[in-house]
């Protein structure tokens, strides 16, 4: 009886562990070690990226130990500087520097693929409604909405904790948040993180300070010579001092050159010890992988304006594959830049944009499928079957960024001993958490919908949608509530709101 019940409890406990993984390797197969830590990510992280962010870190840095905080903040800021969706591109590089490739690669589809089907089904049905939808669906949308603003804003104030490290840092967090609300174009927000790079780099490596000691020396270098006489005439009336002097100036001369010597270590840090990044190849790999990403891009938008209005699966998949690459920045960008490439050629309604916006920021995942949604609905009418048009916008909005990425991470081993480029990086890193307040704004003054509202308006037209939003964001902070459950009771809330002030 002993026995038996020993292989019992060892089942179990060995199903826990399976359901709820340590970090510690499960299976010798990879792929079935990286089922088993990420297999639930995809269904269960709410919130867009910002969120995704903290979940990734609580996961992979805290509980799996799989990464050090260091090599994460940098994979972040590397996730943040470059094109494309920036939580994907995350827990895809995690799952390849800890395995290799092609399981990184499964991990992608496993993240993305459960959400992509259901934006499809969204679309699908969508699609079959009248104009108009009923009242309490308005006041679900709006709920979920709100919801979603508290749990980005909490996620914002979390990242910032770990992005300030100083007063630069500080400066840039508010800079791009500031920056971000007051002006919105294509080309701002990588120009903002550039210039966030460019502000730590001057200030990590003192080139102000080193420049006007430049200029200083130049200018005693100019000094006339007869304010040089007097110290040699005095040298010369006191024989016996001379050696005592000349010791005096000889030892201040190697104090000098001490102190220039710890200056230099000061402003020169010794790179952090590396990460075992396994797996992603030689920089002549990754140099090779990004050449091709560019000649790539080159031939799709020479097509692009060669081939145009044939074919509208082609147009669909060469104007996401344009958005894909030129993203920067996540959600403040996206959003606009799907509508001016999808809703301004007549392809799909700006009613059924937005209605599929709401929704899709309560989906969990990558926050990119919206763009599966919107390529369902993009090839109605044409030719192209729907299912084909969202395997079109899925393959085309995610392959840029994870293709621009993998070359990076080849050729991130060598350039990350430069100090230069850390120094950029913790710029970079600081503005784009501040473009996350941005996304909040953005979000907050487009989420509310109804009979009259078709292309979104503020949450402010009411005060229980800020209250909605502050209930998502306190109970995220002070009472552990997580993101499903904060979804769920803002659509709740919402129920409840147009039962008390519509019905």
């Amino acid at each position: 009886m002993a026995p038996l019940w020993s292989r019992i409890r060892s089942s179990i406990q060995n199903g826990r562990k399976a359901l709820q993984p340590t970090g510690e390797a499960i299976s010798q197969v990879a792929l079935l070690d990286m089922l088993a830590h990420n297999w639930y990510l995809g269904f269960t992280s709410f919130g867009g990226p910002t969120v995704h962010f903290q979940i990734f870190h609580q996961l992979f840095v805290d509980k799996y130990k799989w990464i050090d905080e260091t090599s994460y903040q940098e994979m972040f800021a590397l996730c943040q500087a470059l094109s494309g969706p920036g939580s994907t591109k995350m827990i895809y590089a995690l799952n390849v520097l800890h395995y290799n490739f092609w399981v990184g690669l499964t991990s992608f589809f496993l993240w993305s693929v459960p959400m992509a089907i259901a934006a499809f089904g969204l679309a699908v049905g969508i699609g079959n409604i009248d104009d108009q939808l009923p009242g309490p669906a308005y006041a679900l949308l709006c709920g979920l909405n709100s919801a979603t603003v508290g749990i980005i804003a909490l996620a914002a104030v979390q990242l910032s904790n770990k992005a300030i490290t100083d007063t630069v840092t500080r400066i840039l967090v508010f800079f791009g948040a500031a920056a971000g609300m007051l002006y919105n174009a294509l080309w701002y927000f990588p120009i903002l993180m550039v210039a966030g790079g460019i502000v730590t780099v001057v200030w990590d490596l003192r080139l102000l300070q080193k420049l006007w000691k430049a200029l200083r020396n130049n200018n005693k270098n100019e000094t006339p010579a007869s304010l040089e006489s007097d110290p040699v005439e005095l040298r010369e009336t006191d024989p016996n001092a001379k050696s005592g002097s000349s010791s005096l100036h000889a030892r201040q001369r190697d104090t000098s050159n001490a102190t220039d010597q710890t200056a230099t270590h000061q402003e020169e840090p010794s790179a952090p010890p590396q990460p075992q990044l396994k797996h992603i190849g030689t920089w002549k790999t990754g140099a090779v992988i990004i050449a091709g990403f560019f000649a790539a891009f080159i031939v799709i938008m020479v097509c692009r304006g060669t081939l145009s209005a044939r074919n509208r699966g082609f147009d669909l998949f060469a104007n996401l594959y344009l958005a894909g690459t030129i993203i920067f920045g996540g959600g403040p960008v996206v959003i606009p830049l799907l509508r001016e490439y999808i809703v301004v050629p007549g392809w799909v309604s700006p009613r059924d944009f937005l209605l599929g916006l709401a929704i899709t920021q309560a989906f969990p995942g990558p926050n990119f499928n919206f763009a599966v949604y919107l390529g369902t609905l993009a090839v109605r009418g044409s030719a192209t079957p729907a299912a084909a048009g969202a395997i079109i916008a899925f393959l085309a909005i995610f392959t840029p960024g994870l293709w621009l990425h993998t070359g990076f991470m080849g050729i991130w081993p060598s350039v990350r001993k430069v100090h230069a480029v850390r120094a950029c990086l913790r710029g970079v890193h600081a503005t784009a958490v501040g473009l996350v307040f941005t996304a909040v704004y953005r979000l907050f003054e487009i989420g509310y919908l109804d009979e009259t509202v078709q292309n979104g308006g503020s949450l402010s037209r009411d005060p229980w949608w800020v209250v909605i939003v502050g209930t998502s964001f306190v109970g995220g902070k002070h009472f552990k509530l997580s993101p499903p459950w904060a979804i769920l009771l803002g659509a709740a809330m919402g129920l409840v709101w147009y039962g008390i002030v519509r019905a």
